[in-house]
């Protein structure tokens, strides 16, 4: 599956096919549907079609494997937390007993060492072997040069896709190594146009809310984390609302909300207009200042929102921080 917006840049993978990079970085911004077009070009990588072809057949044994997630031929990289190829069962004859705890939101070394095997040994179908590695930027320094080390000295016939929000964040002897494609955010009449096909209310509120990223939106219309709620309660003023926003589940989606929310006072305050659509009114250009400095606090909040010590006190001091910034 690739989305309308991507057609330039399927052009751009396409053009590769004949001289295919051992390494591709994919990158852009989250919520566009870069993963879904790295499987579909993994996908063209691995079908059994006849050549030329400028689209996966999605009849072949190999395409059927594939959408079906069990291609003996590619491996997906990806932290435990979102993971489609859970590790052996554990009643599985000689396996390891079930993990317990909760799940790994880094792409560790273990895993990236285990790609050794695969990339090794042939083909099982006599064509490539790929390993799409997403979000890279999630490896941990340990994967990081175990993986550099594999992009250093490649195997014959393999391929690594690397997918990645912020690509900043990758070793720079990573990036070196590998052929970029850039998917910038698509333009906001053809992201508009594609919500409202998807049946979503108030498209242009979500898409500026998602920064225009498409498919962000469509899980903030459809409910995520409470986005609905969170922004009503912002635009509203109901501190009981917000307060309210305290699960584990919902802190992720309140303390973007609150950033940007802080992020469009300090626009309205120092250019008089706003980017997020979170309600903002027009402030005195000296209040901008803190709503930014709040705004940079929120960062830091953003990443430690998914494992707080305690979700409701976490949240009430990111309220109390917003409840401070706005004061006069």
């Amino acid at each position: 599956m690739k989305y309308p917006w991507h057609d330039s840049a399927w052009e751009a993978l396409l053009r590769k096919l004949d001289r295919l990079p051992q390494a591709l970085l994919l990158y852009g911004p989250e919520g566009i549907g870069k993963l879904a077009l790295a499987e579909h070009f993994v996908q063209l990588l691995l079908c059994e079609a006849p050549a030329p072809r400028s689209e996966p057949c999605g009849a072949c044994h190999a395409c059927r494997w594939f959408l079906a997630g069990h291609h003996p031929d590619v491996r997906f990289v990806e932290p435990e937390a979102i993971a489609r190829q859970p590790a052996a069962a554990a009643d599985e004859e000689g396996g390891a007993a079930p993990k317990t705890g909760k799940a790994s939101t880094e792409i560790k070394i273990d895993q990236v060492r285990e790609l050794a095997d695969f990339l090794n040994v042939g083909s099982h179908r006599g064509a490539r072997r790929v390993a799409l590695v997403q979000p890279a930027e999630d490896m941990n320094l340990h994967a990081a040069n175990a993986l550099l080390k594999s992009l250093e000295e490649p195997a014959p016939g393999a391929a690594f896709v690397l997918v990645s929000h912020r690509p900043a964040r990758l070793l720079p002897t990573i990036r070196s190594r590998c052929v970029a494609v850039p998917l910038p955010l698509p333009r906001r009449d053809a992201a508009r146009d594609w919500l409202a096909a998807q049946g979503v209310k108030e498209s242009e509120r979500w898409l500026a809310f998602a920064g225009g990223a498409p498919l962000r939106a469509l899980d903030y219309a459809q409910g995520e984390a409470g986005a609905a709620r969170v922004l009503d309660a912002l635009a509203s003023g109901d501190a009981d609302a917000l307060r309210a926003c305290g699960d584990r589940e919902e802190l992720e989606v309140l303390a973007e909300a609150l950033q940007k929310a802080a992020l469009d006072r300090a626009f309205a305050a120092l250019a008089g207009r706003t980017k997020y659509a979170t309600g903002a009114k027009p402030a005195g250009a000296a209040r901008g200042g803190r709503w930014l400095a709040f705004a940079r606090e929120m960062g830091r909040h953003r990443a430690l929102a998914r494992h707080p010590l305690n979700p409701r006190l976490f949240a009430a001091e990111m309220l109390a921080g917003f409840a401070a910034a706005g004061r006069e």
